[in-house]
């Protein structure tokens, strides 16, 4: 690699994402400290640092995944034996989770790795089917409307993915992959007729499968995570169980104003938020930081996205293109279940907050897409640059 080339590459990154990602997820390191300090001792009988240094170590390792996604070019992961690894490695692991899954908040999404601590293998999955689903329909673009070999047996593979990890029950996690993957295919290059057409297909399916769901509702739907669920409807009225947790993220959010009580100073993450440092640590910012506060995750959440949007329609690379609006869009609705959940636009269902909430498998899974994010963005604009520069070159040339 010669000096032109590496300057011209160095050019070609994105430092506004890179810096919006660092600030979001340095800001949510600080964040975690302030949330979990109080339940660590009070709730575990650890250390006020505990969950603080658990994500500092995890925030080390993502950063070097992120620098290693950020270096590999993305059409790597275009190859055969790596798309082969993914399916299988998405279906063996989840459906390990059955015999060998540890419990945690009512769902069997985790490994118990000794004192590694666990992994939830969904995490990487949601990364998984957005590559997958890229590369699949990347290399059936000649016969993208062709139903019976161009669409329909990637989707088979989706819904089974998806039914596996509600069943868990992991509801949150099943809907950001389907929904992520829904970008996919309408970004996929299939015509309107053939949208439609799907739909219909879906539409149909999801009839085809109240049964099965039926069959395993006591799975899918249990009590306390039904509570949960429809407990944003009227959380006034069962203050003192299902609507405990978003009647303290109203006050949270009621005590924090414009610029908040100050850092640290949260009274609702004293046992009145259930878990402050993972599904509402929205709720300690808001109250400790204020409306500027939350102004700050959102800007920076939302260059993230914007700028993966933006990656995706200036990539004349069809599987670059899907890869980043896979990725954007995945970060995007699950930041906004995050918050509509902390809010009670929406249900709670447990969805963490990009970057921010404590968690290794969530931060390691998003800092390895950003990376492939930024690498899409720089093989991009490089190749901009390059035939900026060519015709520079050829236009002097012809003078």
């Amino acid at each position: 690699m010669n000096k032109q080339m590496l300057i011209r590459i160095l050019k070609s990154y994105d430092f506004t994402l890179i810096m919006a990602i660092i600030a979001l997820s340095v800001f949510g390191l600080v964040m975690v400290y302030s949330a979990s300090m109080v339940i660590a001792v009070t709730n575990y009988g650890f250390s006020s640092d505990f969950f603080y240094i658990k994500q500092f170590r995890h925030l080390l390792g993502g950063f070097v995944l992120f620098i290693a996604a950020a270096a590999i070019p993305y059409p790597h992961y275009k190859n055969k034996k790596f798309l082969v690894t993914i399916v299988l490695g998405s279906l063996i692991s989840l459906i390990a989770l059955n015999f060998l899954g540890h419990t945690a908040g009512n769902a069997e999404s985790w490994f118990k790795i000794g004192p590694l601590g666990s992994i939830q293998p969904s995490e990487f999955v949601k990364l998984g089917m957005i590559i997958y689903l890229s590369a699949a329909y990347t290399n059936k673009q000649k016969y993208i409307n062709v139903f019976n070999k161009g669409v329909i047996p990637p989707l088979v593979f989706l819904v089974c993915i998806c039914l596996i990890i509600a069943t868990q029950p992991d509801i949150g996690t099943a809907f950001i992959i389907f929904a992520s993957s829904c970008t996919i295919i309408v970004c996929s290059g299939m015509n309107w007729k053939s949208l439609t057409k799907l739909i219909s297909i879906l539409i149909g399916a999801i009839a085809l499968l109240t049964p099965f769901i039926f069959l395993f509702k006591d799975q899918i739907f249990t009590p306390k995570r039904l509570e949960r669920f429809i407990g944003f409807l009227d959380p006034f009225s069962t203050e003192k169980y299902a609507g405990y947790q978003l009647v303290n993220s109203y006050v949270a959010i009621g005590n924090g104003g414009l610029s908040g009580v100050g850092f640290g100073q949260s009274t609702q993450k004293y046992g009145y938020l259930p878990e402050p440092h993972t599904d509402f640590i929205m709720s300690v910012i808001s109250e400790e930081l204020g409306l500027i506060g939350v102004a700050f995750v959102l800007i920076c959440l939302g260059i993230i996205v914007l700028k993966g949007i933006r990656v995706a329609i200036r990539s004349n690379d069809s599987f670059g293109s899907m890869l980043a609006a896979g990725i954007s869009s995945m970060i995007g609705i699950q930041a906004m279940i995050n918050l509509g959940g902390v809010t009670g636009l929406m249900p709670i269902t447990g969805v963490t907050l990009p970057f921010i909430s404590y968690g290794g498998s969530s931060l390691f899974v998003l800092m390895i897409s950003v990376g492939v994010l930024v690498n899409i963005s720089m093989m991009t604009r490089y190749y901009e640059i390059y035939k900026k520069e060519s015709s520079v070159k050829e236009k002097s040339v012809q003078g």
